[in-house]
């Protein structure tokens, strides 16, 4: 059974800090780009990051570049994503999603691209 669980959210003041983690099982983790998304209340989910199980490279969504870093543990079959500096605006549910493919394409940002979801870990940043 494929299965994505997500752990780390929570509640953070603004300039804190929290890392999130995407613990995978079920598919060969290594044939697989791992991506983070995000769902704020009222809006559309958009694509955060992306890591490429091939060579480690990673792509950010411009709003979190220099803030957010994603990395990969493959011997734990684990992806974080490493958040300082956060802002009342990243308040959202944070999913992780594996795409069929070792690395990120320029579909990385779009939800159809990936295959299988984790159910999701809110994260709350108050001002």
């Amino acid at each position: 059974e494929v299965q994505l669980v997500e752990s780390g959210g929570g509640l953070v003041k603004a300039g804190g800090s929290l890392r999130l983690s995407c613990a995978a099982s079920g598919f060969t983790f290594d044939d697989y780009a791992i991506g983070w998304f995000r769902q704020a209340p009222g809006k559309e989910r958009e694509g955060v990051s992306c890591i490429s199980s091939s060579d480690g490279s990673t792509y950010y969504e411009d709003s979190v570049k220099g803030r957010f870093t994603i990395s990969s543990d493959n011997a734990k079959k684990t992806v974080y994503l490493q958040m300082n500096s956060l802002q009342p605006e990243d308040t959202a549910v944070y999913s992780c999603a594996a795409a069929p493919s070792a690395s990120c394409s320029d579909s990385h940002y779009r939800g159809s691209w990936y295959d299988y979801w984790g159910q999701g870990t809110q994260v709350t940043v108050s001002s």
